[in-house]
């Protein structure tokens, strides 16, 4: 597999930052399918895919949602063009024999496993799914802001009410004002956070 070009990694990785101010540009419904298909692609455990994601964008949503904001995340989510819920589905196994039809017993074996197994199964998987959403919506020019500033059971109360999903993540998505970024903070080093053994 060849390597992603300098712009390319720039644009993911070493340009790309966390927004809290938004420009006022729209959000359509056909990015945010494409960046659904990109996301989904990235390895799961048993390809399981357990992220649910609801796509919070109008004025009476987002009013819904504000109770359940940190004091500091309520005028950057307002302002958002969109805010994704990314959450995990406590019956994901339910999906399995679509996702695995080569392992026709693979949801009956999950659905078995202790209530924690599962739930850490779930919750390691849709927490490695948001990070390709993250980076997928990098990718296609889309700016992010990760927020774990919220109260999870009043999301889940008023977005979830059947219990089956529970919310992990908020992520504000759109175009970001860059004049309104602050300095990059910094990051450890290889030496500080890695050993090769």
């Amino acid at each position: 597999m060849p390597s992603l070009d300098e712009v390319a990694r720039r644009q993911l990785f070493l340009d790309a930052r966390t927004h809290n101010a938004w420009l006022e540009q729209p959000v359509d419904d056909d990015l945010l399918r494409r960046l659904y298909g990109l996301l989904r692609m990235g390895p799961t455990a048993s390809n399981s895919q357990p992220l649910r994601i609801v796509f919070v964008r109008t004025v009476i949503a987002k009013e819904r949602l504000r109770p359940a904001l940190d004091a500091g995340n309520v005028e950057k989510t307002m302002r958002a063009p969109v805010t994704a819920i990314l959450a995990w589905d406590t019956e994901f196994y339910a999906q399995m024999a679509k996702l695995v039809p080569h392992r026709p017993d693979a949801g009956q074996r999950l659905a078995a496993l202790k209530p924690e197994l599962r739930r850490q199964m779930a919750v390691l998987s849709a927490t490695l799914q948001a990070g390709y959403f993250i980076i997928a919506a990098r990718g296609m020019g889309l700016d992010c802001g990760p927020m774990g500033g919220f109260d999870q059971g009043r999301v889940d109360a008023e977005f979830f009410a059947d219990g089956k999903w529970k919310s992990l993540l908020l992520v504000n998505l759109g175009h970001g004002d860059a004049a309104r970024l602050h300095p990059r903070a910094p990051r450890l080093d290889f030496d500080e956070a890695c050993r090769i053994v």
